[in-house]
């Protein structure tokens, strides 16, 4: 799993041209890893203002407005691919454009014992 990390400063910044390149990048790297029998999905996720977290204290659900944590960044969306190897997926990482000025992170699934 690749998960991007935003940071919303930075991705303001981008001029409308250099906006349009990074959903053309994404696009591009989709076809490329489709193509390649890589690709298992994709999703963008809503802003940190549209989170609930829930928790639940000796049997009370409670569920508050907003991220667990304040950050300057965050988990802004994530790609799942199916590849060999780990170096595989920082290549593919590093094709994500939003990591020119923010960041990726390669997670592997764990492996559940049948």
């Amino acid at each position: 799993m690749l998960m991007i990390i935003l940071n919303p400063k930075a991705n303001a910044a981008l001029t409308e041209e250099q906006q349009a390149e990074v959903g053309a990048a994404h696009g591009r790297l989709i076809e490329a890893t489709q193509t390649a029998g890589e690709f298992v999905t994709m999703q963008p996720l809503a802003e940190p203002a549209q989170t609930t977290v829930v928790r639940v204290r000796d049997g009370e659900t409670v569920a508050s407005d907003g991220p667990l944590v304040e950050a300057e960044e965050f988990f802004g969306g994530y790609y799942v691919f199916d590849v060999a190897s780990k170096d595989r997926a920082i290549e593919l990482a590093a094709l994500i454009p939003d990591a020119q000025w923010s960041a990726v992170e390669v997670r592997p699934f764990l492996e559940l014992p049948e």
